[in-house]
């Protein structure tokens, strides 16, 4: 055990190092294709950021290097506000997530467009559906490959029903509760029609907010979106054809885009958020969740938690 514990020091300490160590006299490292590689050793060239929101999108963890809605706020408005900036690109690759969370997202991204004046273009990766393309409507632009998966516009708020199971072995649960609708959407038992009508109506109330958040945002009105909001998903081609993007295309094709809407002339560099200390924490935890029995609890437990999280702008077939 203590050599399995040198090792993951040793390894740590030679992550620190590589992350921590810069450039020195300020001019900063360049990636393969010539963009600049980070935040603190950025010269105050015109440029294009590049922040990027992969994976389902929910206000936990307070931590600076978590991926709450909150976070990935706060390292846009940081790039935003980083000299030189003059666009930004959100590489987007999510199924979406908590109503709440995503909602913040959104309304984070149009005070920073209207605040700073820079021009946000919307890149979506492999799957930019529900909640993913939500905060996407709060863009300027949005650039999609044609095999994207994007659309699955609408509300879900998943309730299972295991009083069949717990029957079966003798489980029985005898809640104490102020009111009859406190333990709504209980496991233990089945729903009342009083309470599905109660979770129905939560659920169109937030549809309706999600319609006027795509009309606000891509400038379409609620009639015209309102077909394609039944919850289905397209391709990127077929969001194209429908109005949902704005251009079929490549991360080149997001950067030349980004980079004429902040005015830049010629090609331009690239500015990809990289904060060591974020990297450094990501590896530290993944080197102690190695073959960690809580790792694959904290994973089943996400599996199962996902049932319980409320209501979701959320694709729930990834």
């Amino acid at each position: 055990m203590f050599a399995v514990m040198g090792l993951y020091l040793l390894s740590l300490v030679a992550a620190a190092v590589v992350v921590f160590r810069a450039p020195a006299g300020g001019k900063g490292g360049k990636d393969s294709d010539g963009s600049e590689s980070g935040l603190l050793s950025m010269t105050p060239k015109d440029t294009v950021g590049w922040i990027s929101i992969h994976g389902a999108i929910y206000n936990e963890g307070t931590r600076l290097w978590d991926k709450a809605s909150y976070q990935w706020a706060r390292r846009l408005r940081m790039m935003a506000e980083t000299k030189g900036v003059k666009a930004i690109i959100l590489d987007i690759n999510s199924p979406g997530g908590s109503v709440g969370a995503v909602q913040e997202l959104y309304t984070q991204i149009r005070r920073i467009r209207k605040e700073t004046k820079i021009p946000i273009i919307a890149l979506f990766g492999d799957v930019a559906a529900s909640g993913g393309y939500y905060i996407a409507a709060a863009c300027d632009k949005i650039v999609a490959h044609p095999g994207t998966l994007t659309g699955s516009i609408g509300v879900i708020f998943s309730v299972s029903n295991l009083e069949g199971l717990f029957g079966k072995v003798g489980y029985k649960t005898d809640p104490i509760k102020s009111g009859r609708h406190k333990d709504i959407g209980s496991w233990s038992r089945a729903m009342t029609k009083e309470e599905r009508d109660i979770l129905q109506a939560l659920i169109d109330d937030a549809y309706g907010q999600f319609l006027t958040a795509i009309s606000t945002g891509r400038n379409m009105p609620v009639d015209k979106i309102k077909p394609l909001a039944d919850g289905r998903i397209f391709t990127g081609m077929q969001a194209l054809e429908s109005g949902l993007v704005d251009v079929i295309g490549d991360s080149q094709d997001a950067i030349d885009l980004a980079a004429k809407l902040g005015g830049i002339v010629g090609k331009p560099k690239v500015r990809r958020e990289i904060d060591p200390s974020k990297m450094f924490m990501e590896l530290f935890e993944s080197r102690l969740s190695i073959g960690s029995p809580s790792a694959l609890l904290d994973e089943l437990g996400l599996r199962l938690g996902a049932e319980s999280r409320g209501m979701e702008y959320r694709w729930t077939g990834r």
